[in-house]
């Protein structure tokens, strides 16, 4: 899903994520306004989107995924610059995604919501 996220191969994330996913960005990320996205096309339209018209670059780097059997967790970075403030970030993230059946039934977010914050408010 990452290196598919990371190629800008979207269709290929979204074929993993459940139907009835629950996607939850991180409480007062600039994102976490429609909390929850159910469902992959909710995802697409209130996060991708979101993230492939406001920033340039905007890149996900996981360094590490651990495995915990339903649950896997993946620690890393985000990176980009918003396009309106000209405004880089560099954020560490956690994701905790619960799989069933091959699919993420359900994700959660974790990141520096004060860094991007300063980013789109300049």
């Amino acid at each position: 899903m990452y290196d598919a996220f990371i190629r800008g191969d979207v269709p290929s994330v979204l074929s993993v994520l459940d139907p009835e996913i629950e996607w939850l960005e991180a409480e007062n990320f600039i994102y976490a306004d429609r909390n929850p996205y159910i469902g992959p096309n909710a995802v697409l339209e209130g996060v991708f989107m979101r993230l492939a018209t406001e920033w340039d670059g905007f890149t996900v780097s996981p360094e590490e995924i651990l495995d915990a059997g339903e649950i896997v967790v993946a620690r890393g970075y985000y990176s980009g610059t918003y396009k309106k403030t000209g405004m880089q970030v560099r954020a560490q993230l956690a994701h905790f995604l619960t799989l069933r059946d091959g699919k993420v039934i359900k994700f959660q977010q974790y990141t520096d919501t004060a860094q991007f914050e300063r980013a789109v408010s300049g």
